[in-house]
């Protein structure tokens, strides 16, 4: 194999073996030695892989930007899980998910590049790509992940379909694990912040031992961290909720909502003037959790044995899981969502009834009916929420077991390699506290204070049912009866076969072209399962449709690795995924690497890539809702007013004709040192993705035919041939809309050594969005999150035993609003964070360390996005956050 330049050659030595290469002087060795010792450093050159490309390569810059967060920095981060330690690089651009209180994702935690989702952002670990989630079947949780185990990031910035296959579009994360580890190693660590009054604190802990002789090598370890959950009450931004869902009716016949009357005086219950009325709302943040707990643990194990000169056997072992608790209010509710429950009128808790418990003389808390308050006698609506039966908690566990195992060798000149994955992801969602709404509202409508049918009121004989009025004086039983215990059982299954071989093609005058081709053969299966009666509509506050399916994944991929002249090469790559359930996609890639000097490198790749349907969508059970419209065909028919809004029957079911977003990439950069200890690359892309898969809403595909486009195939209105009323619209998710975005990466790099006074690095990342534009052709660049700029400024001064660094964190700003003529208004500015860590390295083999997050307790700003009271993704409300680790090795 050929190398490009002598600086190239000193810096993959210097990677390699920690410098040591570099203080050997030539004059001390024979030179039978140095022959040996050069022939040695390129078969261990031979042995580099870098995220982008399978074929290993003998040189670290590549055709195609690479970023790579190795221990060192994991550590001076001060992050304790993965997912926070990705979720905070500048390529994260417009944030991403992350646990959440009262998500039916509460427990995952994921990452979407250049702003792009995270199902367009591939995820693997040591180059396999990580299993969907269960519980979103469409993203790959980082939570899975464990922090003790990894030993670097590498973070390839550029489309990678045409090597991995479907998501590799805004770009792919590759989490390299250890190994070649001997001895053992103890990490423990704790975190505290200052934001929240309660919760919040964190803990984390690994152990890792590893063992090698001349032919087999063993590495494995514990990994675990928990943080604890958050109340919305214990942030200092959070005001009172008020919702309608307290304890309130509304009349049929005036259709005033009002409070019960004598019904709000229980605990986060109050009275609220509301046109005219009064009513009893409910503070929801008195009892709701924002952050879900986490707790995180996971083993791990990885072995390797060399059978003979030519022959090796590799396995990689891992059992994670993910355990999160949430907390929502409790259930909200109404009668009026179930047609079977709306005939109340004579009920002893419709305040509209004469005869109604509220006003009845025995009881000991009865108000005066007031015809001129409640009106005329009639049924109601209620809008209650059921407090006295509990809040509703949810705990869900993430479980994933990855096993792997292979071969690699020699077959003549050929360097060949199999095996097989078998990975088994599941999760369980059990959600106590949730309404059984048919027994709960047939309690309120029967309700009965104790009259028996004789006439006479004996509360310990006749008493049934649920009384408005004071909820929490009810029976236990009644109490007990309206609740139910939900459940969502979902798991996410693979089988993989894999073979591959590299190869030297021939040799040219500029070096030995190389070529990689592979196949893949993998099985999936999803499968998502609601208990019944949340399928069937029947709990308040929970619904879900089960789905289930699955798909064979056929994959056949090469790569070639061209040597032009000395300084210049090409690299050609393609890959054909055939999908059982929806066809077939190619992705071919281009791209070249030119050394202009020896301390400057040019580079630029084309490429096209794909992104599969998931399997969540392709298999979703078909629903039927009763959507309101605004159609004046159909509307004039029913409500006999055109321009009214009216119902009419949709199904959202799996579109069979749906196909993949398709992708065109291009990303050109350098790679230059300026001088010894100053090095930079700077990197511009442009991303472009068509057939959007976006769902559809029945009013969205109405807007869609009024404005004279054509339905994705698959999306379909069908319409009376006599009247042209709608009758039926097919809706659900199909293909349509594009994105385009365009911006600039920059990474630079300086090292400085002082000597006896110690050595400093410095590190700056920045992130430039250009333009992030839809089908509107706006440009969203500042629209509210989305800014156009993140950056890191990482810094690490060693000084004999101890160490010390400082990071600093920036989010540019943005704009939350747009006046009439859609200009921006509403500034929100720029978000800066300051991190500071000092550590010191003992004689005695440990380290201590202590750090602070954001040590100026800067705090997100307050504006809303849908129920949080900033935004979630991009920000996080833990103010400062004091933190402490110590490590032990042996």
């Amino acid at each position: 194999m050929y190398t490009n330049n002598k600086l190239a050659k000193s810096i993959r030595l210097a990677l390699m073996f920690g410098g040591a290469s570099l203080a050997m002087s030539g004059a001390a060795m024979a030179q039978d030695q140095n022959q040996d010792q050069e022939q040695a450093e390129e078969e261990a050159q031979e042995r580099i892989q870098v995220t982008g490309s399978r074929i290993k390569r003998t040189d670290m810059e590549g055709a195609v930007p690479v970023t790579v967060i190795d221990r060192e920095a994991i550590d001076l981060s001060g992050d304790m899980s993965v997912s926070d330690l990705i979720r905070n690089t500048t390529f994260n651009s417009a944030g991403s998910f992350r646990p959440q209180s009262g998500s039916s994702a509460q427990g995952i935690a994921t990452v979407g590049m250049r702003g792009l989702g995270s199902s367009r952002t591939l995820v693997l670990v040591d180059g396999r790509r990580l299993t969907m989630s269960p519980s979103t079947g469409s993203s790959q949780d980082l939570n899975a992940i464990p922090i003790g185990a990894v030993e670097r990031i590498e973070v390839l910035s550029d489309g990678a379909s045409a090597i991995y296959g479907s998501d590799a579009i805004g770009g792919v994360i590759n989490v390299i694990t250890r190994k070649d580890y001997n001895g053992a190693q103890i990490t423990l660590g704790a975190g505290e912040v200052s934001v929240p009054s309660e919760g919040g604190d964190r803990e984390q802990g690994s152990v890792l031992f590893g063992s090698s002789d001349a032919n087999t090598s063993v590495l494995g370890g514990v990994s675990w961290n928990t943080r604890e959950i958050v109340y919305a009450r214990a942030y200092p931004w959070t005001d009172p909720g008020s919702s309608v869902y307290g304890n309130n009716f509304q009349s049929w016949a005036t259709g005033v909502i009002q409070q019960i009357p004598g019904g709000c005086s229980e605990p986060n219950f109050f009275n609220l003037q509301v046109g005219g009325a009064t009513r009893c709302q409910f503070d929801f943040t008195s009892t709701n959790a924002n952050e879900a707990s986490s707790a995180n643990e996971s083993l791990f194990v990885k072995v390797q044995h060399q059978i003979n000169a030519d022959w090796t056997f590799f396995s990689n072992a891992s059992i994670a899981e993910t355990e999160s608790f949430g907390r929502y209010a409790p259930a909200p509710d109404s009668n009026g969502f179930y047609g079977g429950l709306l005939q109340n009128a004579d009920s002893y808790n419709n305040p509209t009834n004469p005869d109604a418990w509220i006003y009845d003389p025995n009881n000991p808390n009865a108000v005066a009916y007031d015809p001129d308050l409640v009106g005329p006698q009639s049924n109601v609506y209620f809008y209650h929420r059921f407090a006295a039966m509990g809040n509703r908690d949810t705990t869900v566990t993430n479980r994933n077991k990855d096993f792997l195992v292979g071969f690699t060798g020699m077959v003549a000149d050929q360097e060949v390699e199999f095996g097989y994955r078998r990975v088994r992801n599941n999760s369980a969602e059990i959600g106590d506290g949730y309404l059984a709404a048919n027994t709960a509202w047939t309690f309120v409508n029967e309700f009965n204070p104790g009259y028996c049918s004789d006439g006479s009121f004996d509360p310990s004989a006749c008493y049934y049912g649920y009384d408005l009025q004071f909820p929490s004086q009810n029976p236990a039983e009644v109490l007990a009866g309206g609740v139910v215990t939900t459940s969502r059982i979902s798991d996410f299954d693979i089988d993989e076969y894999f073979a591959n071989t590299a190869f030297d093609v021939m040799e040219t005058e500029a070096g030995f072209i190389q070529a990689f081709v592979g196949f893949e053969h993998r099985k999936e299966r999803y499968q998502d399962n609601y208990d019944s009666q949340s399928e069937a509509g029947l709990v308040g506050g929970s619904a879900g449709n089960s789905a289930g399916g699955g798909r064979t994944v056929n994959a056949a991929f090469f790569e070639l690795l061209v040597p032009v002249t000395y300084d210049f090469e090409l690299n050609f790559a393609g890959r054909f995924d055939r999908y059982s359930d929806f066809g077939s996609n190619f992705s071919p890639k281009a791209s070249f690497r030119w050394n202009v000097t020896e301390d400057l490198v040019w580079r630029a790749s084309w490429g096209q890539g794909f992104r599969a349907p998931s399997l969540d969508i392709l298999t979703q059970a078909t629903s039927f809702s009763a959507d309101s419209v605004i159609d004046p065909d159909t509307c004039e028919i029913l409500t006999g007013d055109p321009e009214e809004s009216c119902q009419i029957n949709a199904y959202y079911r799996a579109n069979p004709d749906l196909g993949a977003e398709e992708s065109t990439q291009f990303t050109t950069g350098i790679a230059m040192n300026v001088t010894e200890g100053l090095s930079f690359t700077l990197d511009y892309y442009d991303i472009e993705i068509e057939n959007l898969i976006t769902q559809f809403t029945s009013q969205s595909i109405l807007n869609l035919i009024d404005s004279g486009e054509s339905l994705p195939p698959g999306i379909e209105v069908i319409r009376d041939p006599n009247t042209n009323a709608i009758t039926r619209i097919n809706a659900g998710y199909g293909n349509r809309g594009i994105i385009q975005t365009q911006g600039l990466d920059l990474n630079a790099r300086m090292n400085w050594d002082f000597g006896s006074a110690g050595a400093l690095t410095n590190q700056l990342y920045i992130s430039h969005l250009l333009n992030y534009e839809s089908d509107s052709g706006r440009n969203q660049v500042r629209d509210f999150g989305l800014p156009r700029h993140r950056a890191n400024f990482n810094n690490t001064y060693n000084l004999e035993d101890w160490t010390f660094a400082y990071n600093l964190n920036f989010i540019g700003s943005q704009y939350f609003d747009f006046d009439e003529d859609m200009n921006r208004i509403g500034h929100i500015g720029s978000y800066t964070t300051h991190d500071v860590q000092v550590s010191y390295d003992t004689p005695w083999d440990n380290k201590f360390t202590f750090g602070v997050q954001n040590v100026f307790e800067k705090l997100p700003s307050l504006q809303s996005q849908d129920t949080r009271e900033y935004n979630y993704n991009l920000y996080d409300g833990w103010g400062r956050v004091y933190y402490v680790r110590f490590q032990q090795n042996f």
